[in-house]
């Protein structure tokens, strides 16, 4: 019998938050690392998302998430760096959500952020300057039928950075799909937010050992203060 080289799914029990903590105390994971010059890519900060004092819809992991993207998008600004912000959002009968809209139809579902709505609407804590680049997507990630691949080749951008929520889904299929596209993708742990550790945690794992780097916001903080 030959000797087994391939792994059988591990059941051993640990929790999502216990195998991140795992993947990221490994110094020997090599990363991607960051090039010459980045694009800050803040994904669906709005009110169906954001706002806990106003929609069940809404979740929140860092109450600072907010003020921490704030933060690395002015430094990058400051430094002629791109900073992108996307939302979702659909017409009045939802024929542009496509097979996406049709699990559900309540008040709550995705399919119902109607365009220039209340869910529709940026946080109010998000600082947004009016050259950033601002558009509605209507799938999870934020380079599917939009402008960003062709925005960032124009600004000569070589590093993504991924902020915004849902960790699992449209920050991890926005990271996917950056570097599908040839970007180094960096996705600052404390700016992506999702309704439970297990979800957050887990794609944070999976990001970190195939698509992105996993880093602690101050690493984007230091990187920017040292251009």
């Amino acid at each position: 019998m030959s000797e087994q080289l391939g792994t059988k799914m591990v059941e051993d029990g640990k929790t999502a938050r216990q195998i991140f903590e795992e993947v990221m105390a490994n110094p020997a994971r090599k990363k991607f690392g960051f090039g010459e010059k980045l694009a800050i890519v803040n994904v669906d900060v709005q009110q169906a998302y954001t706002r806990l004092d106003m929609f069940k819809t809404s979740y929140e992991t860092d109450p600072r998430q907010i003020e921490y993207l704030n933060t690395i998008s002015r430094l990058a600004r400051e430094r002629g760096m791109p900073v992108i912000w996307s939302r979702v959002a659909y017409k009045d009968d939802a024929g542009d959500a496509g097979v996406w809209g049709t699990r559900t139809n309540t008040e709550d579902s995705l399919q119902n952020i109607k365009y220039d709505s209340e869910r529709h609407q940026f946080d109010p804590r998000c600082e947004i300057d009016p050259h950033d680049l601002t558009y509605t997507k209507r799938m999870p990630s934020a380079f599917f039928e939009t402008s960003l691949a062709s925005y960032l080749t124009f600004h000569r951008v070589d590093t993504v950075v991924v902020t915004g929520g849902s960790t699992s889904g449209c920050v991890r299929a926005t990271a996917v799909d950056s570097l599908s596209h040839g970007y180094r993708t960096i996705v600052p742990i404390e700016t992506c937010a999702d309704k439970h550790e297990s979800y957050h945690f887990a794609n944070l794992t999976d990001l970190q050992l195939k698509y992105a780097d996993v880093e602690p916001v101050q690493a984007v903080i230091d990187w920017l203060e040292a251009r």
